[in-house]
């Protein structure tokens, strides 16, 4: 492969900024307020967009996008298959990492947290929300199993939709979702010379935040 230099790609940030004193006491309120501005703005971002970083079984971090579907004051839930590489390792280590990047706004918040469960009458509630392709692609899929090839799961997707044809479909017990509560909460917003702002809330053992500027 040709060795390439991006040492010239470079982007000044020049939108906005993130003072200390406009900042809320929580930072739920704050990322509340970004999303809402992004997804109403930005319309070119998937505003729900965002990496998951977990410690894998084999000791190396991995991180993926998946879509966020719910956050509430407790924290940020996502859907998965429990038995797929992801959700082995949150079962092994809870600790995760939850990152948003929207590039037009020049922002990004990066989330430290421990992962559960949620109810399972809640992941049922979700999944029936589901188009019934998407319920099927959960039982289709067994993610991250090694498959022989694409035909093998259009095949089963056929077969699938024959079977469930004119029926309810049930959620699969291994497929639900992860509530994420963080306890630390980094905003970051892009400035002029790299001189960017972070704010950064830690949660303290009173349950009150810690709020604190970072050096860019």
């Amino acid at each position: 492969m040709e060795e390439q230099d991006l040492g010239n790609y470079r982007k000044s940030y020049e939108k906005r900024a993130l003072l200390m004193e406009d900042t809320p006491e929580n930072p739920l309120e704050l990322f509340r307020n970004w999303f809402i501005e992004v997804d109403q703005h930005f319309l070119d971002d998937e505003t729900n967009a965002m990496t998951v970083s977990t410690l894998g079984l084999d000791g190396y971090p991995k991180s993926r996008v998946v879509l966020l579907k719910r956050y509430t004051y407790e924290g940020f839930i996502f859907y998965t298959n429990y038995e797929s590489e992801k959700g082995k390792a949150i079962l092994a280590n809870p600790n995760v990492c939850l990152s948003f990047f929207w590039p037009q706004a020049e922002r990004q918040i990066i989330i430290k947290g421990q992962a559960e469960k949620i109810a399972a009458n809640m992941s049922d509630g979700y999944f029936e929300s589901r188009p019934r392709g998407s319920q099927l692609g959960a039982i289709v899929s067994r993610q991250s199993e090694i498959i022989e090839s694409r035909e093998f799961l259009d095949e089963k997707l056929k077969d699938l939709e024959k079977s469930f044809e004119g029926k309810d479909i049930p959620r699969p017990e291994y497929w639900g979702g992860f509530l994420v509560r963080p306890v630390e909460l980094e905003f970051w917003q892009g400035r002029p010379n790299r001189l960017h702002d972070r704010i950064r809330y830690k949660l303290q053992e009173d349950y009150n935040w810690q709020k604190d500027r970072l050096s860019p």
